[in-house]
């Protein structure tokens, strides 16, 4: 079965209001199984309200419009749908007197414009409304369907979490599932990831339906993301799917993956510090306090945290980080920062930043030149330069988050 996802609102369009709507209903289909390939957004005008469900009837089975089924004049979902079905608007009394109820439970007079909520289309059924006034509609157009249910987010999720999956699972008749997984890297470019992986998408393409797809997501500062979606007939199946395609694409792309679905650069490095009994603590300088703000966002990373320094003036790296005289913008800077953090704070592991942030140069050296140092248990201090380019806040956003890399490598390596 394949079902569409269309939004009813003005305000959508113009950046009003972020549609979430569209985006949760999309993820429940797929939970369900339901296959959907259009989601689109339209504004309260009938006519292209009318357009854009028969476009989508024409490419599905059942479309779910979201919005529009409120009290005012431009709530106009409800003459939408009657003119697709070629039925007249009738005042329903089951919806009218749910209405009444509402308000006398609210010890309100119904203002005489909610009565249109009680107007549905000749050969619809409602779902009744358990949460506002609006009540949803159940439209059938030929063997097909349209589900209409409130803009509002909690009223919409309950009524189709209540009525509109299980009667999609009812008519599909199937019982499958739709899983997917993202797996987040870093250092490769998205044409440099595809590259590595095109043997692995050409083996899947040729095995063709039942095998996993594979997607690129390109995320900015947080990398490249390889989602992966299965379809199968159950929860297990799916997980031993993703499970074995996992394990290829880590296969392929090495060290590259360091997490999946919502797991951060930092996160990756948390579990390999605490899996080897390890303290990180920190010192930066152009990123400014921004790879601690990143560390001390995931939840329990005081167990492998002891704290950071901003080292941003030349004097307080050679002061209190005892950097040696010299150019402060360089390998050696770096090492020495990582050792004099880590010596400083009493822990295990030093990690620090030293560059040029822009937009002007500094000593000579142009804007995007970094370093990162590196500084682990019973070894000296090494550092690597950053290839950083942008802007002064992209410069810094990149460098905190391949600086993290660099210690995630270091820590994998060392085992």
């Amino acid at each position: 079965m394949r079902a569409e996802v269309v939004a009813v609102g003005t305000e959508l369009l113009i950046g009003q209001i972020v549609d979430t709507n569209s985006a949760w209903i999309g993820e429940q289909l797929a939970l369900a199984g339901i296959d959907s390939t259009h989601q689109v957004k339209v504004g309260d005008n009938v006519g292209r309200i009318v357009g854009v469900l028969r476009a989508a009837l024409e490419r599905a089975d059942a479309v779910v419009v979201c919005g529009g089924l409120g009290p005012t004049h431009d709530d106009v979902t409800r003459d939408a749908l009657a003119e697709v079905m070629g039925v007249p608007l009738r005042r329903d009394p089951e919806a009218l007197a749910l209405l009444e109820s509402v308000f006398a439970g609210r010890n309100r007079e119904m203002p005489r414009n909610n009565l249109r909520q009680a107007d549905v289309p000749e050969g619809a059924t409602i779902i009744p409304q358990r949460l506002g006034t609006a009540p949803g509609l159940v439209c059938p157009v030929g063997e097909k369907v349209v589900f209409a249910v409130p803009g509002v987010p909690f009223e919409m999720k309950e009524m189709v979490e209540r009525v509109v999956l299980p009667e999609l699972r009812r008519r599909s008749g199937e019982t499958s599932v739709i899983r997917s997984r993202t797996l987040r890297t870093w250092g490769f470019g998205e044409s440099r990831l595809a590259e590595i992986l095109a043997p692995r998408l050409e083996a899947l393409e040729a095995v063709g339906a039942g095998v996993p797809t594979m997607a690129f997501l390109a995320s900015g500062i947080e990398g490249i993301k390889v989602r992966l979606t299965v379809k199968a007939p159950d929860e297990a199946a799916a997980l031993d799917a993703l499970d074995a395609e996992e394990a290829q694409v880590r296969a392929l792309t090495g060290p590259a993956v360091f997490g999946v679905d919502d797991e951060t650069m930092e996160h990756a490095i948390g579990e390999l510090l605490v899996g080897a009994g390890l303290r990180l603590a920190v010192a930066e300088s152009f990123t400014g306090g921004l790879i601690a703000s990143r560390v001390v966002a995931v939840p329990g990373a005081s167990r492998w945290f002891a704290g950071g320094v901003v080292a941003y003036a030349t004097e307080v790296k050679h002061r209190l980080l005892e950097v040696p005289a010299g150019d402060v913008v360089s390998e050696v800077a770096a090492a020495a920062m990582a050792e004099g953090v880590r010596r400083l704070l009493g822990a295990d592991v030093g990690l620090a930043t030293t560059g040029v942030a822009g937009p002007e140069p500094q000593e000579g050296k142009p804007p995007g030149t970094a370093f990162a140092g590196i500084a682990l248990p019973g070894e000296a201090g090494t550092a690597r330069a950053l290839e950083l380019v942008g802007g002064r806040a992209r410069v810094r956003e990149i460098g905190t988050i391949t600086a993290l890399d660099a210690l995630r490598r270091r820590l994998l390596a060392r085992g």
